[in-house]
């Protein structure tokens, strides 16, 4: 049997949980940990095979007994720790939905909201103030578009029947299951989908598992893009204009086509290339104006 590496990095996700006062003052959440008497962010180890993402939501649910809406990607943090070195990313993730009460527990016993820089000050370690230094530099006060390509399909040339009614392969059904846990940390509000039978698979049991209405849509097809190139773009224009949570599902090159448009004012360091079956970009706007693009891969199977 080869021995496990003592180099082998950990890895964990967590969030800078926040909200507004009446105010308009924004204060975040810090928990204390009994097992290092500490003042940190909310942060977890991922299970095997699960998201960073879908680890951080998962986290702070079970932490703070707090509903989210995640946001913008924030930063990824390398320490050492005494069970070795971590590596944690963390994204900025917005209060929502009614007060619950926290419950503590043998992990957390404390939790406290506080604004800046009284939170800072009680933070115990450095790379927690450096994540909050990210996120006050962040568009942390955004919503979030998931533009998600649809998972793995059969191939075209073994589907001998129209492409709209192309299914999924069984990796692309097991895809789609696996998004679920992953789509929920956006607090998604609206879904809307080409009407090919690849993407409505997709997004389905993402939607049943919410009970949320499915909107279907052949603007966002590919026979209308080969038709008119801009069809899409107009949709999920009209689309941001509510600042809602939204789910769009589409097609190669459709998808990199409307995040290039919407992204023109935006200096961008990385390019808008095509998506692989079941990634996704996600926007993160304010007003119609884009703030912020992370690019979110499909969950491993």
């Amino acid at each position: 049997m080869t021995k496990k590496s003592n180099r082998e990095i950990i890895k964990a996700a967590g969030a800078v949980v926040w909200r507004k006062r009446t105010n308009g003052v924004a204060e975040i959440v810090l928990i204390h940990r009994p097992k290092y008497d500490d003042w940190s962010l909310p942060k977890g180890k991922l299970e095997l095979g699960e998201a960073s993402i879908s680890t951080a939501y998962r986290e702070v649910l079970e932490e703070t007994n707090l509903d989210t809406q995640f946001g913008p990607f924030l930063d990824t943090v390398n320490y050492f720790s005494p069970e070795g070195e971590k590596q944690v990313d963390y994204w900025a993730a917005r209060y929502v939905g009614d007060e619950n009460p926290f419950r503590p527990n043998k992990e957390v016993d404390q939790m406290k909201w506080l604004e800046l820089p009284a939170a800072n000050e009680l933070l115990s370690h450095e790379t927690d103030q450096q994540i909050v230094a990210k996120f006050l530099e962040s568009p942390f006060d955004s919503s979030p578009l998931v533009l998600l390509r649809h998972t793995k399909a059969v191939d075209r040339d073994e589907w001998r029947q129209d492409d709209s009614d192309r299914p999924l392969s069984d990796l692309g059904r097991n895809q789609a299951q696996r998004l679920i846990s992953t789509l929920q940390a956006f607090n998604i509000s609206q879904i809307h989908t080409s009407d090919a039978v690849r993407c409505f698979d997709t997004v389905y049991p993402f939607a049943k598992s919410k009970k949320y209405e499915v909107k279907t849509s052949k603007k966002l097809s590919e026979d209308e893009f080969h038709k008119d190139k801009d069809k899409a773009v107009d949709y999920v224009k009209d689309l941001i204009k509510e600042n809602d949570s939204i789910l769009v599902c589409s097609h190669n090159p459709i998808i990199p086509r409307i995040v290039e448009k919407l992204s023109r004012k935006l200096e961008l360091e990385f390019k808008i290339d095509k998506l692989q079956p079941g990634d996704a970009w996600v926007i993160h706007h304010a007003k119609k104006t884009v703030l912020q693009i992370d690019k979110l891969l499909v969950p491993e199977s």
